[in-house]
């Protein structure tokens, strides 16, 4: 998806043609738009511009005549050549050569499209995993800040762990689900997804293989593949990870590690079940097989409160546990944590700390805050009470629209629902109808390839009202498609 923040003036004297020329080459002469760079096909700049192609076309042209851009069938329209270039003997570095040899890989084509098209005013993010804004706490937020101006803190930069008070904060919330940990085992991240970076670059090696549920989150990202790892998708079923195949998958790839959300599974909604958790941390045991467990719907519960923590019932220190505060109090607050072994936790500090010195402190007094104060549990309360309304509100308006359209289960926590489209449908053509009609969906298949036919549904953004409008629509996309 291409976004633009420029459009011509359609009142001005200054033919539309014109303007688009020289908006392109202001940007190239400003080194924006760098040689090598892949302009807009005509059809998508026109339509973002809202202008005729043949206006497009036109600009194209006189670029081309200039010795600026140039067209190849099959590649696209690039920038060949800036103002400057023209009158110099050497050429500029081609910049985008060296964004494809980055070592960091580029997210999914479908999450680049995704996640621009979140700020598209109006649309209806329909598969969004956060928090609607107005089911963020602002009022407990701003005591918390009222309260943090009046006091002493530290505004530089904190120890490698994190704010100790902040840690110890995290240590009695952790042995209220069962984990007896120390602050000294505790890691403070900017979220989970920190957390995972950290792991893939501080313990593991090129060439590593991880297990984890198929589908899955992290199908979505590429942070252990710009690490030089691979992902090897294990099944899943209603009662959590298939343990039994574990071992063979163990050997046969001879895998590093196993990650997973057994807690409101994303993009699920499962729950992993007592038995499930208790027999895939003894086969890990059994195995040597560390595991990665992702706990971070863990609060988001709406029926009753999950099974305890795998990590819990670890003597071993086998289990490196990840919780954060993004999902269920505000995504940009951006406090996470680790737990696990001292050396692990010192080693992982020791990378954070040459990676960004540091969470920030701000984020961290007010974290510290927000739990000490008790506010944070106070949230959770409503904040459940809010999603176990939605969560109904979206069940009862999908058995409404698309109770012969598709299958799902009744999650009992967590965003999401993980909704199988019965039709044979084109993913990415419902993708895009439903986004050219203001509905911003999550496919499957970026979680697993070969969930073509599934969508995950969130009821955690979106508005009631926008909610129903939207699956109401997409149930008529839908028939229309498949007609």
């Amino acid at each position: 998806m291409f976004t633009i923040d420029w459009k011509p003036n359609k009142s001005s004297p200054v033919p539309l043609h014109i303007q688009i020329t020289d908006f392109i080459k202001e940007k190239i002469t400003n080194g924006e738009w760098t040689v090598g760079y892949k302009l807009p096909p005509q059809r998508i700049l026109s339509k973002a511009l809202g202008v005729n192609r043949s206006t497009v076309v036109t600009a194209y042209e006189e670029l081309t005549a200039e010795g600026l851009i140039e067209g190849k069938s099959g590649s696209g329209t690039r920038v060949i050549n800036n103002t400057w270039n023209l009158l110099a003997t050497t050429a500029p570095p081609n910049w985008s050569s060296y964004v494809n040899l980055g070592i960091h890989k580029p997210n999914l084509p479908t999450i680049q499209e995704i996640n621009q098209a979140e700020f598209i005013p109006g649309i209806i993010r329909l598969g969004t995993g956060e928090l609607s804004p107005n089911l963020i706490p602002s009022t407990s937020l701003k005591k918390v800040f009222n309260k943090l101006s009046s006091r002493e803190i530290t505004h530089g930069y904190q120890e490698p762990k994190g704010l100790l008070p902040l840690r110890e904060q995290v240590a009695d919330y952790l042995k209220t689900i069962g984990i007896q940990t120390s602050p000294s085992s505790i890691l403070i991240v900017s979220g989970a997804l920190q957390a995972i970076q950290l792991i893939s670059v501080g313990l593991l090696h090129k060439g590593s293989i991880v297990l984890t549920e198929k589908p899955s989150y992290l199908h979505s990202l590429n942070v252990f593949q710009s690490a030089g790892m691979n992902l090897i998708g294990v099944p899943l079923d209603k009662e959590g990870i298939q343990i039994s195949q574990i071992p063979n998958y163990k050997r046969q790839h001879r895998a590093a590690l196993l990650y997973t959300i057994p807690t409101f599974h994303n993009p699920t909604g499962t729950l992993m079940t007592v038995e499930r958790r208790n027999q895939l941390l003894n086969i890990c045991q059994q195995e040597q097989l560390p595991l990665i467990e992702d706990d971070v719907y863990r609060e988001l519960w709406l029926d009753e409160n999950p099974p305890i923590p795998m990590k819990a019932s670890d003597n071993n220190g086998l289990v490196l546990y990840l919780g954060s505060l993004s999902k269920s109090l505000s995504p940009g607050l951006r406090i996470g944590w680790i737990v696990g072994p001292e050396p692990v936790i010192e080693h992982l500090a020791d990378i954070k700390m040459q990676t960004d010195y540091g969470s920030s402190s701000i984020s961290q007094w007010v974290a510290e805050a927000l739990l000490s104060s008790g506010l944070y549990y106070q949230h959770l309360s409503e904040v459940r009470k809010e999603l176990r309304t939605r969560r109904d509100f979206t069940l009862n308006t999908l058995n409404k629209y698309f109770s012969d359209l598709a299958v799902w289960d009744k999650p009992t926590g967590g965003f999401y629902i993980w909704l199988h489209l019965l039709p044979s449908i084109s993913i990415r053509k419902l993708f895009e109808s439903a986004l050219s009609e203001g509905i911003l969906l999550n496919p499957g298949n970026v979680y697993d390839n070969t969930a073509e036919q599934y969508l995950r549904i969130s009821y955690s953004y979106a508005s009631l009202p926008n909610i129903e409008d939207s699956l109401r629509r997409l149930s008529n996309i839908v028939k229309t498609i498949t007609k």
